[in-house]
Formats: C-alpha cells, sequence, structure tokens
C-alpha cells in the first residue's frame, strides 16, 4: 500500500506549533493577507504565518527551514510596491510586526535601539517629549524593517539622508539561524567589512533582522512649508535644480504634475490650488533661517514663472499639506475609479532631471494612458503612478511597457531603475543593464555564500 510521504514544510509547521502555539497560522484569511503587498504582482498564498515575538523564535525558524529546504520571506506592514512579500514559492510567512519594542533611548547621543515592527509614526510618538526626532519618511504606515530590507528614503531624504545614512548597526539572524550584530554607536568606524550596508537593502534575501540601532536629530526650531505653482512642468523642475544648485537647505521639495495635482485636490479636498504642476516644500531651522530659505526659493521660482508662492509655520497647515502628498498614491487611484496602478521610481542625476520627467510624461501622453508624477526632486527621484483598467487584457502590458520605457531613458541619462522602492519582483530584469553582469555575479556568489539552500526570499533579486 502506498503512503504519501510528508512535505518538508509540514514537519516546519508542527514544529514551529511547539515553539510559539496559536502565532502560527494556517487559516485561509491570514494567508491571503500575506500573499502580496501593495504592487501588482499575482498573490500567491504562504503555507502559514508566523507571528514572532524575539530574536530567538526568529533564530530557531530560520533554524527549522534552513533544516528542511523551506522557503521563508519576512513581513513587516506589507507596504511594499514591488513584490518583496510575496512568497512566491511558498513556505513561512515570517510577521515581525509584533516586534514593537523602543528597547533605548539615548538623548546625549542622539540613537536609539529598536525592534524591526517599529514605524517611524510610533517611534516619533515616543521621542517626541525628547526633542528629537527620526526623519525618513516613505510616506506610508511601514515598519522600519522593512525600510531597513528596502533601503528607503522618502520626502526629508534631500536634508536627511536615506535610511542607510540613518542606521548605525543591525541585529541580523542569517539563513541557518546564526544572529550577528553589526555596526555599533560610534558615529564613524574603519573595521573590517561594512555588513550593516550589505544588510540594508538587500530585501530579506541575505537575512532577517530583528534589531536596528538608529540616529536620530534634534526637532528644529522652526518648521515652514510652502507651495508653488508653475504654468508647465519644465519650470518646476528647473525651479528644483536651481534651488539645489544655490545650496538652499531645503527639509522637503516634492513635484506634482497637473494630473497628480488634480488627483490630490479631488482626493484630499486642497482647496484653493490649481491642478497645474506644483511644488512642495518645507524649511527647518531657526525662525531667522526658515524665513530666509523661503525667500530664496521664492525668488528663484519666480525666474521660472512660478505663481503664489505662500508659506506658512503653524503645524496644522503643514499636516494637511504633507497629508496630501502622503496620500498621493490613493489619489492618483481615485482619479479613475476602479483603476489600478503601476508606479515607477526611476532616479537620476539632478542635472538630468528635467529631460527624465519631461521624457516620462511624454511617453505617457504618448501612448493615450493617465500617469501622474509625484517626485522627491530635490535628489532626483520621482515616481510615475501609471493607471490601467484591470478589465482590459491588455492594459497591464500597457503600463508595464511604458514602465520599461522610462526606465531605459532614466537609466540612459545616468540614473538608476530604483531609488527608493527596490528591486523585488518588479525590477529584477533591469539589474543586469543597471550594474552588468560581472557585478551581478558577485551579487549572487554573496547570496549563495550566506544563504547556501536559497531559502530566503527565493525569487527576489535576481532572476531565476
Amino acid at each position: 500500500m502506498n503512503t504519501i510521504s510528508p512535505r518538508p514544510v509540514d514537519a516546519v509547521i508542527a514544529a514551529v506549533r511547539d515553539l510559539i502555539g496559536e502565532r502560527l497560522s494556517t487559516a485561509q484569511a491570514i494567508r491571503e493577507q500575506h500573499s502580496r503587498g501593495e504592487d501588482q504582482t499575482p498573490p500567491t498564498l504562504p503555507d502559514a504565518v508566523a507571528y514572532v515575538e524575539t530574536t530567538g523564535e526568529v533564530s530557531r525558524i530560520l533554524a527549522l527551514c534552513n533544516q528542511h529546504g523551506v522557503p521563508l520571506v519576512a513581513f513587516g506592514a506589507g507596504t511594499s510596491l514591488e513584490g518583496h512579500v510575496n512568497p512566491v514559492r511558498r513556505g513561512i510567512s515570517l510577521d515581525l510586526s509584533r516586534m514593537t519594542s523602543v528597547l533605548e533611548v539615548n538623548p546625549e547621543d542622539m540613537d536609539c535601539l529598536i525592534e524591526p515592527g517599529v514605524t517611524r509614526q510610533q517611534l516619533n510618538d515616543h521621542l517626541r517629549d525628547q526633542g528629537m526626532f527620526f526623519p525618513v519618511d516613505p510616506g506610508s504606515v511601514c515598519t522600519i524593517g522593512g525600510m531597513c530590507a528596502t533601503r528607503a528614503s522618502g520626502t526629508a531624504a534631500v536634508r536627511y539622508g536615506t535610511i542607510k545614512e540613518n542606521v548605525l548597526g543591525l541585529e541580523v539572524v542569517l539563513a541557518d539561524g546564526r544572529v550577528i550584530t553589526t555596526g555599533g554607536r560610534a558615529r564613524k568606524a574603519a573595521n573590517g567589512y561594512d555588513l550593516t550596508r550589505l544588510m540594508i537593502g538587500s530585501e530579506g534575501t541575505l537575512g532577517v533582522i530583528t534589531r536596528i540601532r538608529l540616529r536620530l536629530h534634534g526637532i528644529p526650531e522652526a518648521m515652514s512649508a510652502a507651495v508653488c505653482q508653475f504654468p508647465d512642468l519644465k519650470s518646476a523642475v528647473e525651479t528644483t535644480i536651481a534651488t539645489m544648485q544655490a545650496g538652499i537647505p531645503v527639509a522637503r521639495i516634492e513635484l506634482l504634475d497637473a494630473d497628480q495635482m488634480q488627483a490630490c485636490i479631488n482626493y484630499s479636498k486642497l482647496e484653493g490650488y490649481r491642478p497645474t504642476p506644483t511644488l512642495f516644500l518645507e524649511f527647518h531651522g531657526s525662525p531667522a533661517g526658515v524665513k530666509e530659505q523661503a525667500e530664496a526659493v521664492e525668488e528663484i521660482a519666480a525666474d521660472f514663472g512660478g505663481e503664489g508662492f505662500a508659506w506658512a509655520t503653524d503645524a496644522e497647515a503643514r499636516g494637511r499639506l504633507w497629508k496630501a502628498r502622503h496620500d498621493a498614491y490613493w489619489a492618483a487611484l481615485a482619479l479613475i475609479p476602479g483603476s489600478r496602478g503601476i508606479t515607477t521610481d526611476v532616479c537620476v542625476p539632478i542635472s538630468r532631471l528635467a529631460e527624465a520627467i519631461v521624457g516620462a510624461k511624454a511617453d505617457a501622453v504618448a501612448s493615450g494612458m493617465t500617469t501622474c508624477i509625484v517626485g522627491h526632486v530635490g535628489d532626483g527621484n520621482f515616481h510615475q503612478v501609471i493607471l490601467f483598467d484591470p478589465n482590459d487584457p491588455q492594459g497591464h502590458e500597457k503600463a508595464w511597457e511604458i514602465d520599461k520605457k522610462i526606465v531605459a531613458r532614466g537609466l540612459a541619462l545616468g540614473g538608476t531603475c530604483s531609488g527608493e522602492h527596490g528591486v523585488g519582483l518588479g525590477k529584477r530584469e533591469f539589474l543586469e543593464t543597471e550594474h552588468g553582469a560581472e557585478a551581478l555575479a558577485v551579487m549572487r556568489g554573496i547570496k549563495a555564500s550566506l544563504d547556501p539552500k536559497g531559502i530566503l526570499n527565493p525569487g527576489k533579486m535576481f532572476r531565476n
């Protein structure tokens, strides 16, 4: 009589259930929640979801998966846009969202130690009374562990840097369950390979981050937000380039094209604005410094036809403005009800920004598809949400073709296929063009060395 051999994943599920009890779930609804992020890749259900609460649990589960050759995908808030958390080979989805402790805050040294499930909003609520904040702001409610894994950036990177510049060290669990600590509390070090930077942006393919040492910043004495509208897209971009070349230390400078501005007016009820290319800005410093910065940008904007330059220092007005900016993706989708969107993430040298953005918009217009552009233009990064009808059999393919054209132009201008969203599934095909076959072979070698059985987030970063 033939018997069916148990699957390796069944042995792992049984052992993990013994370890964490009811925090291991095979329920359909839970598995569906962990089948994808906020991207357009087809969902894949994991075999089980493990809600972990300690580094020890993470270590034991990775050791089990490695022993049995079972894939494991780390999961935070599920907000990634490139398919990072889609468990394409099933296995275990390791949910770190319950690891939310702020373990240390050191005001004198302006650093802290946190678990990976902490969000930027939670951390800043915790820090506010101590006069400090964490500035990396991707715009969504994402975990800082996920931000590290994808090398996130955001609206304030032009002043404070990306997540890479704001992480001092990590605790990482490797594929076989070993736990390593990288970096430290010193602000600089010149010893050994920089494993912290290796793990930042590795998208869960080299290890699972379980603790993060962050650099903090003092809350500025004064902040002010400003809005300026322009007759055309090129004028708004040229204003950005001139502002950066003048050395004005803006804290944020965000571009919204006419379509995105219309979407935000509709969705966020932005009253008093026209659907024309617009810059949202923020300035940090002393009251006198903030005033000087705003006046300098206003003068530059006027040279490029900017109109209605208005700035405000009250927190409520600034909050409304940045809430609208953070909701830009949802506003774009709502512009055509029922539509879906593919989001580009090109970043180019600041001197080539006008060519990249104006060209990208022209590609979209020529295709007949509606797109919305929003960008962290102070560091050359912009996103173009390409809207398509999910009921059109060719809609997704048309959007993808525009995406590839926009990326190709960005690479030709000396840029990158991804400024902050990462590679995941969506940007794999561009890596060899951008880095070359030899560099890609080195990356594959690092992956093979740290994860020889290929259990960590398989199918991501590299094709095949």
